[in-house]
């Protein structure tokens, strides 16, 4: 089908004519208040460098070269950086497009993915897309956020600063500096991409100004587990990673596949492996400040991976927050008008420091319903207050429960069953109808009191929110054919986008946080305890991260149930579980008034249950 292109003007930026780059052309100029498009892309300069990352993962007695293809503005100022680094550029691509890098016959990069470039550059910033070390043209071995992938981003920024080496190709001596760079690095990408700007700001690394971790892993065993039991899917990062290698990594890095393979115990223990991918633990070094973005509905990235990881980043860093109801989608593609100025003037306060107060306005935008959006000083909200609510026969409310509550696991639930009609495969409680709204902001936890019929038990647990609405369903975008141009095209590289639209629906639930464990970690995540039938134990494990207003007339529900089949694996031996309600509780950071609780049957003819993609 025919695409019909928009060209989008903004901050009146793009109606100003390109100035070919000379001697005299300063790095960047203000025009509005934000760094205006003075240099030419069809003078860009395209090039690669090829760092030395001090590993020698692949074994084959060289250190391992990460590459980083670049392009920038013909200036002789210096300018800052916007950095990418991704295991995708030569297989799942990026954006909603799945852009891949393209070269000419010299090896020159002509395509570099996604908007960066085109808009950017013209305003005096260099674009840097790095390959994961053992992807694309890399050497050495993807590891799946270990080592090796620090090490991408690492040394790529520490040779923008002049602390590392880097070469004019992958295996020759001829060395290459980076003296048009100011040293000043913003890192941004989705899904890995993020993941690993997440774990590069967590080293501390000095040059790093920013990051925009966009749907990204803070806990790579939160990607592959929850709380001691496994998601179904990849079985470790050994299977993720090996999609993504390149030729000289598939035949060197067995060694480094085993590593992670046996890191990552079926059993869902946490090992000293997943630690070292764990990137909360180290959040108290991040210096660069943080814009992160996050679909309420992802599944594939749960946002209990930014949750913890804000919690945990130090106070003095400056963070902004934005929370979509998609699942796990860029928001170039679900508020394309408002992101790209609002990161345009990101990255010009911390890279180009222009004092422009962003830092000082609303720190969060959470999506209410489709497309509208509401703004907040701080995240969580001033007067938001960790709540114990307790299951009990009256429902769920501020008064200790009484007795036992019984169900069979069966293996096969999913919330759609659990949810809609009759189901006696998991136990229910609510509240009254609320009188006034209530907000759910931040990251929720259940303690629950238990016993199993037999020596393997798997738990779920959901938050609900009863009563109509119309929401955002699937992925929460479709692709349109008419376009929009968002800076400016080249031979190779058009600066233009396939518009979206949100897909909608109405429901009479939303489960806005859940969490799944394994019983037999009930101690301890690293060493699973026997399960004795017939004993109690009390196991606390963690929900998602959540900013979600229940409004009055509407119900807050608590579900706990065995093996939700969409999301973790069944036990060995299915059991028969029995609630111990004086013994369960769950934790909710509240705004609002809790009513009292409400023994009245919840029903729901339609869910929405969120969306589980693939990784990317």
């Amino acid at each position: 089908m025919k695409r019909v292109r928009v060209v989008v003007a903004l901050a009146g930026a793009l109606t100003l004519t390109p100035i070919p780059a000379t001697a005299a052309t300063p790095a960047f100029s203000l025009s509005g208040g934000v760094s205006a498009p003075i240099h030419s892309m069809a003078d860009a300069v395209r090039e690669t460098v090829y760092v030395d990352s001090g590993l020698d993962l692949d074994g084959d007695g060289t250190r391992d070269r990460v590459t980083a293809d670049i392009i920038r503005p013909a200036t002789t100022g210096r300018v800052p950086v916007i950095m990418d680094a991704s295991p995708y550029y030569q297989s799942a691509g990026r954006g909603n497009e799945s852009e891949v890098k393209t070269y000419d016959s010299a090896g020159v990069p002509v395509k570099f993915p996604l908007f960066y470039d085109n808009y950017f550059v013209p305003r005096g910033y260099a674009v840097v897309l790095v390959d994961f070390l053992g992807t694309n043209r890399s050497r050495g071995c993807v590891d799946v956020g270990g080592q090796s992938e620090i090490a991408s981003g690492t040394a790529v920024i520490d040779w923008l600063n002049g602390r590392k080496t880097g070469y004019s190709t992958l295996t020759g001596a001829t060395t290459k500096s980076a003296s048009w760079s100011t040293g000043a690095v913003g890192m941004i990408g989705k899904s890995w991409d993020g993941s690993i700007a997440n774990g590069v700001a967590s080293t501390g690394i000095d040059g790093l100004k920013t990051i925009v971790p966009i749907a990204a892993i803070s806990s790579w065993y939160d990607w592959f587990r929850s709380d001691g039991v496994a998601y179904p899917g990849y079985a470790s990062p050994t299977g993720l990673g090996s999609n993504f290698e390149n030729s000289n990594a598939r035949s060197r890095c067995g060694a480094v596949r085993t590593q992670m393979t046996n890191g990552s115990p079926s059993n869902g223990d946490y090992t000293a492996m997943w630690q070292t991918r764990d990137f909360v633990r180290n959040a108290s070094k991040v210096k660069a400040s943080i814009f992160a973005i996050h679909g309420l509905n992802d599944l594939n990235v749960k946002t209990l991976q930014y949750g913890q990881f804000w919690d945990a980043v130090p106070a003095s860093v400056p963070k902004k927050l934005w929370f979509s109801q998609t699942a796990h989608v860029d928001p170039f593609d679900f508020r394309r008008s408002e992101w790209v100025p609002t990161l345009h003037r990101w990255f010009d306060r911390w890279l180009l420091n222009v004092q422009n107060g962003i830092e000082n306005e609303a720190q969060i935008s959470s999506e209410r319903a489709p497309n509208q959006w509401v703004d907040d000083q701080t995240w969580p909200p001033s007067g938001t207050v960790s709540t114990v609510l307790r299951p009990s026969s009256s429902g769920l409310g501020t008064a200790p429960g009484t007795g036992t509550a019984a169900f069979t696991d069966n293996g096969n639930a999913t919330p759609s069953t659990w949810l809609s009609g009759s189901n006696t495969g998991r136990v229910l409680y609510s509240t009254a109808a609320l009188t006034s709204d209530l907000r759910v902001a931040g990251t929720s936890s259940i303690t629950v009191g238990v016993s199993s019929s037999t020596p393997t038990a798997h738990l779920t647990a959901y938050l609900v929110d009863y009563g109509p609405a119309t929401v955002r369903t699937g992925e929460g975008i479709r692709t349109l054919t008419t376009e929009s141009c968002w800076g400016e095209s080249r031979t190779g590289d058009d600066a233009c986008y396939r518009n979206t639209e949100a897909t909608t629906g109405n429901v009479d639930a939303q489960i806005i946080a859940r969490g799944w464990a394994d019983l037999a970690n009930y101690q301890s995540l690293s060493t699973p305890r026997t399960i004795t039938p017939g004993t109690k134990y009390s196991m606390t494990f963690r929900l998602s991260t959540t900013d979600h207003v229940i409004p009055a007339g509407h119900r807050l529900g608590l579900l706990i149930g065995g093996t939700d089949s969409s999301a973790i694996v069944r036990p060995s031996q299915l059991p028969r579980l029995t609630v111990d309600l004086a013994g369960t509780s769950v934790r909710i950071p509240l705004k609002g008034s809790v009513p009292a609780a409400s023994a009245v049957p919840l029903t729901a003819a339609s869910v929405s249950a969120g969306t589980k993609s693939q990784l990317g």
